[in-house]
């Protein structure tokens, strides 16, 4: 169990203890967790592409394309679900991210925003109460991870306040050891007194 370090006053959100133990985060592939739902940073096009998008495609096989095929693509911030055919979830949320070219604009922030939360909602409507992440956008679309890692925080303590009932756990999966970094500091921020657990696979 994690526990955090960060006095009460550094934190953005007073603690919510419905909370407690539903925050983890987990350094490692995200093709191999045994959850309800995960989370693909995807493009237009929800065809497949490089990055975590390659893999989580490689790792569910060809069913999984052929079903996205059938979605018609997803806007920017938006989110749809498929099944996961070979990979240990249930399901695949994919979700695109905003491409970021030079500063990050208020555009950027709420689609970023709106990945996170439309991801959610779309795995609660369909049953899942657990859901990874990976870090969205930050890769070759070129967020910062150091802004990211706000919005996205700050997103998915918003909908656990209001909907802590539907969710037992939400993981952030995290790959880079600069991202778990990035993570396990602003975590305090956003969950204070010790409502995360972390698990750590190096």
């Amino acid at each position: 169990v994690w526990t955090s370090t960060a006095g009460a006053e550094l934190s953005r959100y007073p603690r919510n203890t419905k909370l407690d133990q539903k925050i983890s985060v987990f350094s490692g592939d995200i093709t191999t967790l045994e959850i309800d739902a995960i989370v693909n940073a995807a493009n237009n096009s929800l065809l497949g592409g490089g990055g975590v998008d390659g893999a989580i495609h490689r790792a569910a096989g060809p069913l999984l394309k052929k079903e996205c095929a059938s979605l018609n693509g997803c806007e920017t911030g938006q989110a749809k679900i498929t099944c996961a055919y070979s990979l240990p979830a249930k399901y695949v949320v994919h979700t695109v991210g905003p491409i970021v070219q030079g500063r990050v604009g208020e555009a950027e922030k709420r689609a970023l925003r709106s990945c996170y939360k439309n991801s959610l909602q779309t795995a609660t409507d369909n049953g899942a109460r657990s859901v990874a992440f990976p870090c969205i956008s930050t890769g070759i679309y070129g967020y910062p991870p150091e802004q990211a890692v706000h919005e996205a925080l700050a997103t998915v303590r918003d909908f656990l306040d209001e909907h802590h009932e539907k969710l037992d756990r939400v993981i952030f999966c995290v790959f880079l050891p600069t991202d778990k970094d990035l993570y396990l500091h602003n975590l305090p921020l956003y969950f204070p007194e010790g409502e995360c657990s972390l698990v750590l696979k190096m």
